[in-house]
């Protein structure tokens, strides 16, 4: 099936746009899964198990699981099998190098994890990225204006007149031959995505950075969506993985993904009853 096809097969039939982001944070988790590489997947699984019928994907983040070396790398490769084959899986490693080395990332993270979508870093431009795309049925985010403080380093400095973010959205909205791409835009900047989106077409947009970064939701959702016209993907994390520290840690989660849902749904019921009256 076509990613993007998939993307919204699977939000349509969950009534979700969440993304749950496995930020596995030894820091963060309950005592008693903190220490062994099995308290990790009991938890991590625990979360998939309470959510797996609300949310439309999960975005494991490489560092988490590759700080722990072979066993993570092991570990995160089982939590992906844990994940429903018809939920979306979203390898965050933000990767970007030479089409060579590329290739392998792709190779790993495609075949060897079975992701469905990567996060890429463009800044090494298109041979870069190509790699990639040759995965039929795969599909690749681009990283285009992030969601953290240092993105006005370099995403929001303006080269004769535009911004770069702009010159990414645009260029990767031009390589969308096959309907694979996808931007990654952050909710801390709710006025650029609703500009992104202007030009993204019907590429889907990845929005981290709502919740424990301070993202708007309603704003994320509207803008990254132009009203619901185009699919568009919210990711959450801390926000619901550390929802509870106690044992009830995974009704939790469920509890904060059910009212995150519900907050979207109420904005595209409004919107619905808005275009009935025009």
């Amino acid at each position: 099936m076509n990613p993007v096809n998939a993307i919204k097969e699977v939000q349509g039939k969950n009534k979700s746009m969440l993304c749950v982001g496995l930020d596995l944070d030894q820091k963060r988790l309950p005592s008693e899964y903190a220490t062994a590489i099995k308290g990790w997947y009991d938890f991590a699984t625990a979360i998939i198990d309470a959510t797996k019928d609300i949310v439309c994907a999960y975005k494991p983040n490489l560092a988490f699981f590759e700080e722990r070396g072979p066993e993570g790398i092991s570990l995160l490769e089982k939590i992906i099998q844990k994940i429903p084959d018809d939920i979306v899986v979203i390898a965050d490693g933000k990767r970007g190098d030479i089409g060579n080395t590329a290739a392998h990332y792709a190779k790993a993270m495609f075949e060897r994890m079975n992701a469905d979508w990567v996060t890429i870093n463009p800044y090494m431009g298109y041979d870069s990225i190509r790699p990639f795309l040759d995965h039929k049925g795969k599909g690749a985010f681009i990283l285009c204006l992030t969601s953290n403080p240092g993105s006005r380093d370099f995403q929001l400095m303006h080269v004769v007149n535009k911004p770069i973010y702009m010159y990414v959205a645009e260029k990767v909205a031009y390589w969308n031959k096959e309907d694979n791409l996808g931007l990654v835009v952050g909710a801390t900047h709710p006025e650029q995505l609703a500009d992104i989106r202007r030009v993204a077409g019907d590429m889907p947009i990845l929005i981290p950075g709502v919740g424990a970064q301070g993202g708007d939701l309603e704003k994320a959702v509207t803008y990254g969506t132009d009203n619901f016209k185009h699919p568009a993907i919210i990711n959450v994390s801390r926000s619901v993985l550390y929802a509870s520290s106690g044992s009830d840690f995974a009704d939790a989660a469920r509890a904060e993904v059910q009212k995150l849902n519900s907050i979207i749904n109420s904005l595209r019921e409004k919107d619905n009853k808005e275009n009935q009256t025009e």
